[in-house]
């Protein structure tokens, strides 16, 4: 699994917990769906990191609170 595959896998696993659709994060993110459902689109490899932020200020997280899992820790290194 690569890094963004993590950061959608979060984001979809925080919407879950939490009770609400890409949507309405992308909206109390000021975020725009549009944004959301490019960032979730399977062709796309980056995610911004301003993007990240907004969604973890729309959920009440802060970065470390998102990075924090064992999913980001066992990334294998992007360098080869």
């Amino acid at each position: 699994m690569n890094v963004k595959d993590v950061v959608t896998d979060r984001f979809k696993k925080l919407c879950e917990e939490r009770n609400i659709k890409l949507n309405e994060l992308a909206n109390i993110s000021g975020v725009t769906p549009s944004t959301a459902y490019s960032m979730m689109d399977n062709g796309r490899r980056d995610v911004s990191i301003t993007t990240i932020k907004k969604f973890c200020d729309g959920l009440g997280i802060t970065l470390g609170e998102f990075f924090s899992t064992p999913e980001f820790d066992d990334l294998e290194q992007e360098i080869r």
